[in-house]
């Protein structure tokens, strides 16, 4: 279906979510993206517009973006579908499942500790030499083993944002002898039906043809050098900066280097169409987590400030709430990326939402695009 410049498919109902999604990409500095709503189990938006890179050339029904951390929600949903197949248990200690874990006094962490961003582990810098590293997957969890937390663990949340990748990607290659994206494709992806392009941690050279180009400008914004130092000097900033800053960080995620190497905190290769139909499969009654799991995986853990990023995320297990401009769904949850992406469940209104794009516009606290979205996606909702 064609809505204007919108290529794909909407329900009626919901055509103002394409609107919406017309209005996000309009910029100056160009960019496109996708969005994939699904109610009470039904498709009612498959939809794109925009270029998919610097050349112009459009975005498709196939383009998949880069996501940042919309990929945390995706690695916590394969590890809750072990759980529902008795194979890992939640408040079991890690080092069950990865041994050398328990190094450095790390022995009564646990996984809920590593799904809910209470481990103390969110320090990447000083724990690898630079970004580069992040591509290794063994040195960098060798690195994280032999670490010691920054706090006694469920005593404080802090987010994890590289490292819950690592941490939790490590339990899953664990339990299941695979790759990261191998255990999302067994346990996602297959179950499902998604195209296995459609959702992946990091990107074969071979398959990138679709790969949308990442729009973005380091070295002036939140993590300059300059920004760094100063940060550096307020002391109470210092865990943003222990999360978030290393070494050639800018180098590996401003080129093709950054689909190497699975990083799956933050380099999930997804369409918004593949980010809603799991989510959907959560609430959909399908049996795709069970009603037990699902109460346990989506319970909020917390409602304090972040000690990391200062901003109640009202935790679950590997997802945050779910928020539009409205407000905050009480039983919603998802998870939100640098860059614009986001996706999430809400049981109460039957809704699954999703986005994806290509231009990085700011922080994921002051970027509106996924929340204005949502907030089309609920108001539709309500008036069918």
């Amino acid at each position: 279906m064609l809505v204007g410049v919108i290529h794909g498919y909407v329900h009626p109902d919901f055509g103002p979510v394409t609107e919406a999604l017309r209005r996000v990409t309009r910029h100056r500095k160009g960019g496109g993206g996708a969005v994939a709503v699904l109610h009470n189990g039904e498709l009612v938006v498959d939809a794109w517009i925009g270029p998919r890179n610097r050349s112009g050339d459009p975005w498709t029904r196939d383009t998949v973006a880069l996501s940042f951390s919309t990929t945390k929600g995706v690695v916590a949903t394969a590890l809750h579908r072990l759980r529902d197949q008795g194979v890992v248990e939640y408040d079991a200690p890690v080092s069950k499942y990865w041994p050398e874990f328990a190094q450095a006094g790390k022995h009564d962490i646990t996984v809920r500790h590593l799904l809910n961003h209470s481990a103390g582990m969110h320090r990447l810098r000083d724990v690898v030499p630079n970004a580069r590293t992040l591509l290794d997957w063994d040195a960098t969890c060798a690195a994280l083993a032999a670490s010691p937390a920054a706090w006694a663990p469920g005593t404080r949340h802090g987010y994890h944002a590289v490292t819950y990748g690592f941490l939790v990607g490590e339990v899953l290659r664990r339990l299941t002898g695979g790759t990261v994206t191998e255990a999302i494709r067994d346990l996602v992806v297959e179950p499902l039906g998604i195209d296995p392009l459609a959702m992946t941690v990091g990107r074969a050279l071979d398959d990138r043809d679709e790969l949308a180009e990442l729009l973005i400008e380091f070295g002036s914004g939140m993590f300059s050098p300059r920004a760094v130092e100063r940060m550096d000097r307020m002391q109470w900033l210092r865990p943003v900066v222990d999360a978030f800053v290393v070494d050639d960080f800018d180098a590996v995620l401003t080129t093709t280097d950054v689909y190497d190497g699975e990083m799956p905190a933050l380099n999930g290769c997804f369409t918004a169409r593949a980010l809603a139909t799991m989510y959907s499969a959560t609430i959909d009654g399908s049996g795709f987590l069970s009603d037990e799991t699902l109460a346990l995986a989506t319970a909020q853990q917390t409602t304090a400030r972040d000690s990391v990023v200062f901003f109640p995320m009202r935790w679950r297990l590997g997802y945050h709430m779910a928020a539009t401009l409205k407000g905050v769904m009480p039983r919603g949850y998802g998870h939100f990326g640098f860059g614009g992406s986001g996706a999430w469940a809400d049981p109460d209104s039957g809704l699954a939402v999703a986005f994806v794009c290509n231009r990085v516009a700011g922080s994921p606290f002051g970027d509106q695009r996924f929340l204005r979205l949502g907030s089309a996606a609920v108001k539709a909702a309500s008036r069918r």
